[in-house]
């Protein structure tokens, strides 16, 4: 079987980089393209850079935008990630160098060489993206499929305005023309990551019985799992990894709803709240598949694998 030919954008941060890790133990991966959010451009990038050497990989990574379009963030993830996104383990600078291309450049260049072959995964941040799709609107056409990790379809967020999620709270205003230019896509929202946590003993063991991979993960994970034992956040909540899964095994869904889906502005409390449209109401075409639930085996095994477990 042929695998799945990937182009991910993406701002790691420790859950991108299981993501990133899944996707190069799974597909072949074409680039990174990279922006700023869970931390600072220079670090998200630097980390990107640091799983190509992991990975043995060719991969280029390419910078993309360091902040969102229109206002800057009232807050990144540094709290969770670690200052420098990598839970501060104090990584020597990696072998792999960043390419000199924009990323936005290198997401229209890569699906113009490749028309129709590249699953586009979002893990980030809709910025680079978004700003592809403004220098060139026919970009949807090109791609494959979208699938995106961002959102909280019934408002409960994880993020300072309570029905916001992180990535798409980190800049609106980019998911919005992210969610207008396609025309279909396939959302997995941070509630349903939450409701596919696993136990930790299972991550302990994935991570005693994996190989390099796993050790990296391990020392880069402390911050995050202190943090969310702090927060009585039950369970390792493999965020960017779902939405990696589902990348990558479309079959795994098992239960999913098609609505218009698109994201507010503007609201003290409500910025960047994902607005799903459950009853039809509005009258616009669906624009998400909203994934609900997926075979937690078939995840946890594609995890295991990516970790040399």
């Amino acid at each position: 079987m042929t695998q799945p030919q990937l182009l991910i954008d993406t701002d790691p941060g420790v859950d991108d980089a299981l993501a990133i890790l899944m996707a190069h133990a799974h597909a072949d991966v074409a680039a990174l393209t990279v922006a700023a959010g869970n931390v600072g451009l220079d670090h998200t990038v630097r980390n990107a850079c640091r799983l190509v050497d992991v990975v043995k990989s060719a991969t280029p990574v390419f910078p993309g935008c360091a902040t969102p379009l229109v206002r800057m963030p009232e807050e990144d993830a540094a709290f969770v990630h670690g200052q420098d996104g990598f839970g501060d383990v104090g990584y020597p600078e990696p072998v792999t160098k960043p390419r000199d291309e924009h990323a936005a450049l290198a997401l229209l260049r890569l699906t113009r060489e490749r028309p129709g072959e590249l699953t586009l995964v979002a893990l980030g941040p809709l910025t680079n993206l978004a700003l592809a799709v403004r220098l060139d609107p026919t970009l949807p056409e090109r791609v494959k499929r979208l699938v995106i990790m961002g959102g909280a379809v019934t408002g409960q967020g994880n993020t300072g305005r309570v029905p916001a999620e992180f990535n798409i709270g980190f800049d609106p205003e980019a998911a919005q023309v992210v969610f207008e230019a396609f025309p279909m896509f396939d959302l997995v929202d941070w509630e349903a990551t939450v409701r596919h946590a696993f136990d930790d003993s299972l991550l302990d063991a994935w991570l005693a019985a994996g190989d390099a991979r796993a050790e990296l993960f391990g020392k880069i994970f402390q911050v995050a799992r202190a943090f969310n034992a702090r927060h009585e956040r039950r369970g390792f909540i493999a965020a960017d990894a779902l939405a990696m899964a589902v990348a990558l095994d479309p079959a795994m869904i098992t239960r999913a709803q098609t609505r218009h889906v698109a994201i507010e502005l503007d609201g003290r409390l409500t910025r960047g709240a994902t607005v799903v449209d459950w009853q039809r109401r509005l009258g616009h075409a669906p624009n998400a598949r909203i994934v609900l639930d997926v075979d937690s085996g078939r995840f946890g095994a594609m995890i295991a694998r990516a970790l040399g477990a």
